[in-house]
């Protein structure tokens, strides 16, 4: 697998809404897992349990992600991460210790219940960064 880029989008409460009209604007497969039935639903006492957990929208030419999940205040401007699926352990573990320089970690590298080794960090700059690393089976 090789490590591509990704645009992750955050709402508050609609974002179901708007990945099922962007959906319709570029056509693609469009997958959503609400809080509900997932094993968040009882750590999420912030969000309603209609919130989407996670949400991709995937077609030929790219793959835009999106949820109502979001740490902080929420407005128009930082509504968005850059998403970093990354090829190895080592190379998460790299761009994660590198970006986080001079900024912030919000959620530090651990393995989450998808499989996958996860963090969050905004950079010195003010960007949020969302690095993953899905676990060979």
């Amino acid at each position: 697998m090789s490590t591509t880029a990704s645009v992750y989008l955050n709402f508050k409460g609609n974002c179901k809404e708007a990945m099922i009209f962007y959906q319709s604007c570029f056509g693609g497969k469009l997958e959503i897992q609400s809080i509900v039935g997932s094993p968040m639903e009882h750590y999420c006492t912030i969000h309603s349990n209609e919130d989407v957990l996670h949400s991709s929208l995937t077609n030929a030419q790219f793959m835009l992600m999106a949820s109502d999940m979001y740490l902080g205040e929420l407005i128009t401007g930082n509504n968005f991460s850059v998403f970093i699926n990354c090829s190895s352990e080592e190379e998460i573990t790299s761009f994660f210790s590198k970006i986080a320089v001079g900024g912030t970690i919000i959620d530090s590298l651990k393995t989450q219940f998808w499989g996958a080794i996860f963090g969050v960090v905004t950079d010195k700059f003010g960007i949020r960064w969302s690095f993953n690393y899905e676990l060979p089976k």
